[in-house]
């Protein structure tokens, strides 16, 4: 129903305020009538047509003796029930209709430096989610719990564990003590093929790579796990011995090529996006897509200069498909940063921010926009955005993307060309889901804004 011809009389129907101030990097879903999303410690049901609050669910934390990072992106459905992970490393299960709880349970730990901040992905009576927390040292994981109960069924280690395939590209040096490989956000599901793709994030230390000689697997990877028994498939790495923060961060899309052939498409904080084939493994390209300065230079104790920075490519928020252009559409932030490596010998302690050296960034950030051929990763346009660029966008089958920026603007653009069909102020920067639903035979827009990044 809404088209490039009509996009210009889109207008606001209803809001709601949701907290006082905070991360809200929440997707959205639409359930019957109900849209459900999440802050750090709520998860809210809506009704989608007027925006009257349902319900809400409080999750009391923990104490916390260490500062992680206080966001949530949102949940998973199935069969009634909602679930989501916490700050304070609970895993829980929600009824969708009352917002009660089913069952709770601790499945991680949140005082060396653990958090769940991605939306779990449900498949087959599993939950599938990870824990977040690289840059606090935590050693990733990938685990599948039973959706009735709550039980672990499988996990799989994105740090290899002694013993274990992988293990071999971390090569301690001395008494240093080697993590990372969290995952911070959604999760990809190919339901036909029973194939879960995870974007991993970065090695630990972050700016101190001869502490962890070797390639360092599967950090800054795509993992593909069978997602009934969690066994590695495939994976891609982007790059080995990362010294610079370039987590993998952001949800793959999956897609056809125009010869038939199943594609995967994500793109990283490296300031890349990447195109691989699921069949031959073969990377078939890897598209600039902002600027791009002194890659893979290890840094130094005087400081280097890097673009992007540690808040800068595409963060969690990863590429859609446009199947009517045959394009990929990707957010991505323009931001460079002078990291410096600690001078003094590096020393894990569990719940310590274990960075290996400070960061100062360079000027202001910017956002771009870029839709990129899906076969041949070739630009077809890019768009520059007034705010950094995080939030979803969704394309339409009439020829529309809809998303917005972290400096308030929701828009509407033509997809094949860029052209901005509608623009309106919101109260506050974009930062999450944007999704379009049918309600009543009318279709709306829903989105979430006011992060404080």
């Amino acid at each position: 129903q809404i088209s490039p011809d009509n996009a210009k009389d889109l207008g606001k129907i209803c809001s709601l305020k949701v907290d006082k101030i905070g991360s809200f990097h929440t997707s959205v879903l639409h359930v019957d009538g109900l849209l459900y999303f999440t802050t750090a410690t709520d998860t809210l049901a809506v009704d989608s047509k007027n925006c009257e609050l349902k319900w809400r669910h409080h999750h009391e934390e923990q104490e916390l003796e260490i500062n992680t990072i206080r966001v949530n992106r949102g949940v998973a459905y199935a069969n009634g029930v909602l679930y989501r992970g916490t700050v304070d490393s609970y895993l829980l299960a929600i009824d969708a209709q009352t917002g009660e709880t089913i069952w709770s349970h601790q499945v991680g730990d949140s005082q060396v430096g653990e958090f769940f901040s991605s939306a779990p992905q449900y498949y087959q009576g599993l939950v599938i989610v990870g824990a977040a927390g690289s840059d606090w040292g935590i050693k990733g994981r990938v685990m599948a719990y039973d959706a009735e109960t709550g039980k672990e069924v499988w996990r799989f280690n994105t740090i290899p564990r002694e013993g274990e395939p992988g293990a071999e590209s971390w090569v301690t040096a001395g008494s240093a003590r080697f993590g990372g490989g969290g995952t911070w956000t959604t999760y990809t599901i190919d339901m036909s093929e029973g194939e879960v793709f995870i974007p991993v994030g970065n090695p630990s230390p972050d700016l101190l790579p001869d502490t962890r000689p070797g390639e360092n697997l599967y950090t800054d990877s795509l993992v593909v796990l069978d997602a009934n028994t969690g066994k590695l498939k495939w994976y891609h790495q982007l790059l080995g011995n990362d010294g610079q923060d370039l987590d993998l961060g952001a949800a793959p899309v999956l897609y056809y090529n125009d010869k038939g052939e199943r594609m995967v498409g994500f793109g990283s904080k490296d300031g890349f996006l990447y195109a691989v084939n699921r069949e031959t493994k073969e990377r078939v390209f890897k598209t600039q897509i902002t600027t791009v300065k002194n890659a893979g230079v290890k840094p130094t104790t005087e400081g280097i200069e890097v673009c992007p920075g540690p808040l800068g490519g595409v963060e969690w928020n990863g590429p859609a498909y446009d199947k009517q252009n045959k394009t990929m559409l990707v957010g991505t932030v323009d931001w460079c940063a002078i990291l410096a490596a600690q001078k003094e010998e590096y020393q894990y302690e569990p719940g310590k921010f274990s960075f290996g050296g400070s960061l100062e960034f360079v000027g202001q950030a910017r956002g771009w926009i870029y839709s990129v051929n899906a076969n041949n990763g070739d630009v077809v346009w890019k768009r520059e955005t007034e705010g950094p660029m995080v939030a979803g966008i969704t394309p339409t089958a009439s020829g529309i993307a809809f998303t917005g920026d972290l400096a308030g603007n929701f828009t509407a653009y033509n997809s094949k060309d860029g052209k901005v069909l509608y623009e309106t102020k919101v109260d506050g920067g974009l930062a999450g889901g944007v999704i379009t639903y049918m309600r009543d035979a009318k279709q709306y827009v829903a989105f979430v804004s006011g992060n404080v990044s």
